[in-house]
């Protein structure tokens, strides 16, 4: 037999050639991010000025300095810009609000502080315009809704995480954390946007904490939002139960012990 193989065996690639190729590709990569984030910078510059997010994509190449064919290997348009510069902000928020709620004492506190830092970055600051939530993420709403859910994931997989280690610490009961998480956060996010309750015929401002208590309230109280009546623990006695029960108690004995003294019953 022979040892000769029917089909001539493959050279392996030089080791510096792949170095080469990494190291070039590694080089186009960098120069890529660095071109897109002058877009994006000059974008977040002509929405400061504008106080809108009413511009041109010619008016962004001006402002980055780079041609429009180079914008448009990067976006596919406006639109595209616009969600990168939403996604980014948003990508942002979660680490910030991830680093401080470290200082919580225990999950249910972390869970607190971080819906108190997520109520506080949504409402709408008195002189300070921000048109790529008021404005351009209002829009992608109504529109793209699968996009906004696309944005919000940094967040949302972060509160989903901090509900499944207050269930697991036994301190709350969600038998969907992740859905829970995405009611809270809306919770958080569209209160702050109209933060007055109507009491009476005066409107009443809303406070961080007291949409944090009424969040958590439903996963640590009887009924939270994704739990019905035949998983809800029996209600707390109160002050007046425990009253009424050791009154009734007492009557009973009282009677028992007359009973007793008065002798067995009459037999006719």
């Amino acid at each position: 037999m022979s040892a000769v193989p029917t089909e001539p065996a493959e050279t392996p690639e030089p080791a510096w050639r792949q170095r080469a190729v990494e190291r070039s590709t590694r080089a186009a990569k960098l120069r890529a991010e660095q071109r897109v984030q002058r877009f994006l910078d000059a974008a977040q510059e002509l929405i400061a000025e504008k106080g809108t997010t009413d511009f041109t994509v010619q008016e962004v190449v001006e402002r980055s300095r780079q041609s429009l064919r180079s914008f448009y290997q990067h976006f596919d348009g406006k639109h595209e810009l616009l969600l990168a510069l939403f996604e980014d902000a948003l990508s942002r928020s979660a680490a910030e609000i991830q680093q401080k709620s470290a200082a919580g004492r225990d999950p249910l506190d972390k869970l607190r502080i971080s819906i108190n830092l997520l109520y506080e970055a949504s409402r709408p600051r008195e002189g300070q315009q921000s048109p790529l939530f008021t404005d351009f993420a209002i829009q992608l709403l109504d529109t793209h809704p699968d996009q906004v859910a696309t944005a919000h994931l940094p967040l949302l997989g972060f509160f989903a995480a901090l509900v499944e280690d207050a269930v697991e610490a036994g301190q709350a009961v969600a038998h969907k954390p992740r859905r829970t998480a995405s009611l809270i956060m809306q919770t958080a996010m569209f209160t702050a946007q109209a933060p007055s309750a109507p009491v009476g015929s005066h409107p009443a401002p809303l406070t961080a904490e007291e949409v944090s208590a009424f969040c958590l309230g439903g996963i640590t109280g009887d009924m939270g939002p994704d739990r019905d009546s035949a998983t809800a623990p029996p209600p707390k006695k109160t002050v007046a139960t425990k009253k009424a029960s050791t009154k009734k108690a007492a009557s009973a004995t009282t009677a028992k012990k007359t009973a007793s003294a008065a002798g067995p019953p009459m037999r006719g």
